[in-house]
């Protein structure tokens, strides 16, 4: 391997652990291997970069992002939210049911873990604490339900993965609601017994009558469409993953103007945080694109490759140590960082032991959530804990046993393909 490569790569790490922005981490990597290459003709740096962002399937993410915050300004969370109360008023730890019910529910709409977990902080864990339950609790459920987001279509980390390793992302789209479900379903009995043993009671004990569950899901019926319609009309080909977004787009401000919430001042203030998402996504991208074609031309993943596969002999030894290297990693460095640097490398290896190229996408993505969640670093932790004034210590603490249940999820997702694959295989 190039001594100069090592160099960046270790100047790329040590950028990424002193929380510089990881677009600027990416660059100054990359700018050090083309200064430092004799006879590297330095505006290939800046053709590499720019071309990065010019990728047509790239326009999913500001479509998708610009839907996710108008279906905020238009009232669609509050319905759905009220919904999730009515269909989990019964259940022990009733708000608790709720979180994780909204953020899955959700996940199809906003396709941001971070900003899901922001907003029901602000809107849930205020509740939550009202009716008895502990401010750590309520922090670490809301922070674990917004782990579901990622996996949902159309989430963000879908888009970028398959990007980067020339995915399909209608077929990520349809991959991703298997673990969706599954970490969605786990959470709920897992926090239903948790919530027996503390005292967390139903929301309601009575029946709930038949026409209030109807009242309270008709409201929701168009916004929770959206998701069915987006995979729909990617698979049977009236559109594709990207010109989905336009559709997604389209389908909030409908809605806007029908539940008449959608007002010119907040179609201006989407726009705005739309651009600012967006751009901080692209400067991602377009960086990572520059660094990946430094890894191609040095041949970095066909070597890697190589030598994984010399010395492990198993594909499921492999996967293994790809969980528990990656679990590490994500308890330092940011999912989407992770994604662009690891995911080049360890892609190529994953096809080499004949492994599905969605199964191992959705093994991936799951491990950034978990690694999200986990200190010192996980993101979805500190912003959790920015927003309720949980100190962090007591966020670690109360997360122990969701830890074991995640660590259980990963190995039933590692293992058992079929998660990620039948739904892939029954549509295509």
């Amino acid at each position: 391997m190039n001594n100069l490569v090592i160099i960046c790569a270790i100047l790329l790490l040590v950028l990424l652990f002193l929380k510089v922005p990881v677009y600027i981490a990416v660059l100054s990597a990359s700018a050090v291997y083309f200064i430092g290459t004799p006879g590297m003709n330095l505006s290939i740096f800046a053709q590499k970069t720019i071309s990065g962002a010019e990728g047509l399937s790239l326009l999913a993410i500001p479509f998708f992002v610009c839907a996710g915050i108008f279906m905020n300004y238009t009232g669609v969370t509050k319905r759905i939210m009220n919904c999730c109360e009515v269909l989990t008023a019964r259940m022990p730890g009733g708000l608790a049911q709720v979180n994780i019910l909204l953020s899955t529910l959700m996940g199809g709409l906003s396709g941001s873990s971070l900003a899901d977990a922001a907003m029901q902080c602000k809107m849930l864990v205020p509740t939550m604490e009202s009716k008895g339950y502990s401010k750590s609790f309520s922090t670490v459920i809301t922070a674990a339900s917004g782990m579901v987001v990622p996996l949902i279509p159309p989430g963000v980390g879908l888009i970028i993965y398959g990007c980067i390793n020339n995915i399909s992302i209608g077929k990520l789209f349809i991959a991703g609601i298997g673990p969706g479900i599954v970490l969605c379903v786990t959470l709920m009995i897992f926090t239903h017994f948790l919530s027996k043993k503390r005292g967390y009671l139903p929301s309601r004990t009575t029946k709930i009558p038949v026409s209030e569950k109807i009242a309270a899901v008709r409201p929701a019926f168009l916004p929770l469409l959206l998701p069915i319609i987006i995979i729909g009309g990617v698979r049977i080909g009236v559109f594709t993953a990207s010109e989905a977004g336009t559709v997604a787009i389209v389908y909030a401000v409908l809605l806007g103007l029908l539940y008449k919430e959608l007002t010119l001042k907040n179609v201006m203030q989407g726009c705005k945080e739309t651009v600012t998402t967006t751009a901080s996504i692209m400067l991602i991208v377009a960086a990572a694109t520059c660094f990946s074609w430094i890894l191609t031309k040095e041949q970095i993943p066909q070597q890697f490759s190589q030598w994984m596969i010399s010395n492990i002999h198993n594909k499921y030894v492999f996967l293994i140590m790809v969980n528990i290297f990656l679990l590490i990693v994500g308890m330092f460095i940011e999912g989407n960082a992770s994604m662009i640097v690891l995911a080049p490398l360890l892609h190529p290896v994953a096809m080499a032991y004949g492994i599905d190229d969605i199964h191992f996408a959705m093994v991936y993505i799951f491990n950034c959530t978990i690694g999200a969640f986990t200190p010192p670093m996980g993101t979805l932790m500190f912003v959790s804990c920015g927003i309720t004034k949980c100190p962090t210590k007591d966020f670690i603490k109360e997360a122990v046993p969701f830890y074991i249940l995640f660590a259980i999820d990963i190995i039933v997702l590692t293992y058992i393909p079929q998660l990620t694959t039948f739904l892939v295989n029954v549509f295509y």
